[in-house]
Formats: C-alpha cells, sequence, structure tokens
C-alpha cells in the first residue's frame, strides 16, 4: 500500500481557482475580505481624523467665544477705570482700587498701548489734534485718553495729540 503524495504547483491550483474549485473559491472569498477589511481601515482612520479635527476647531471656538465674553466685560470696565485715575491722583482708597483692578485685567490679558514721545500709528492711536512742538512732526505730545490691547488686538485706541 505504497501511496503516493503529489504537490499541486501553483500554476495547477490556479487552473483549479479558475475552474472554480473550492481553492479557488476560498481565495477569490479571502481577496474580497481583505479590500473589504481594507476600506472599512481606511474609512474608520478617516473617522478619527475627523473627530481629530472636530475636537480641535470645538477648543478653538470655545476659546473665541471666552475671549469674546471678557472683551465685552473689559470694554465696560475700561470708562471705570478712567475715573478712577482720575479720582486716584487725590485719593489713596481710590488709587489702592484703581491698582487693584489693573492687576486684574493684566491678568486677562489687558495692555496699555504706549503713546506719548511715539511715533503716532493710526492702528494704534487716533489724532484728536495737531499741535505745534519743537518735537519731530508725527511724534505723540500728549495722551488725552488711554488706549489697550487685549492679547494683540486693539480693544481700544488711545486718544492723543500730535506734534505738525
Amino acid at each position: 500500500m505504497d501511496k503516493k503524495i503529489t504537490y499541486l504547483s501553483e500554476e495547477s491550483q490556479n487552473q483549479i481557482s479558475a475552474r472554480g474549485g473550492p481553492i479557488g473559491k476560498l481565495k477569490k472569498k479571502l481577496k474580497e475580505c481583505q479590500k473589504e477589511k481594507e476600506e472599512y481601515l481606511t474609512q474608520a482612520q478617516r473617522a478619527r481624523a475627523d473627530l481629530i479635527n472636530f475636537r480641535q476647531r470645538q477648543e478653538k471656538v470655545l476659546e473665541e467665544l471666552n475671549k469674546y465674553g471678557q472683551e465685552n466685560l473689559i470694554r465696560e470696565l475700561l470708562p471705570v477705570l478712567d475715573s478712577l485715575k482720575i479720582g486716584a491722583e487725590e485719593n489713596q482708597g481710590l488709587r489702592q482700587i484703581k491698582e487693584q483692578l489693573e492687576i486684574i485685567l493684566k491678568k486677562y490679558g489687558l495692555k496699555e498701548i504706549k503713546a506719548e514721545d511715539e511715533k503716532f500709528n493710526p492702528e494704534f492711536h487716533e489724532a484728536i489734534e495737531q499741535v505745534k512742538s519743537k518735537k519731530e512732526e508725527g511724534i505723540i505730545i500728549e495722551e488725552v485718553q488711554k488706549g489697550y490691547l487685549l492679547g494683540e488686538k486693539v480693544l481700544r485706541v488711545s486718544k492723543v495729540k500730535v506734534a505738525k
């Protein structure tokens, strides 16, 4: 009882596959499954990337909303700060309140715009008057109302007198 084992070459396997044998059906099914797996993997990767991008956009939107809310509040507090500066010149109690308010506003990103002895810049300054002066033309002589930045955004321009 000598049974001889025969091995099928790839060529003969392909011929059997072409005729629709069980191996051919399995190979075809395997290829379909692999293709389907790749499609699902690609879809999952895209969905994950979309989710990450969505989260980042939402974080930016929330940050902008937070800044916008702060901006409106700070903008409304600026006249109060101006009044406190005027009153602080003669009253120690108002001076302390003004300093406390300035510290709080600085924590939230409020910065004063430099004006006196600076070159006039329409982005940061509003000229309310041109005055004859010994200083170079276009140099700010006097600041009438303080201007402020919130972060890098101009919250209120400085109202100034400029040398002509």
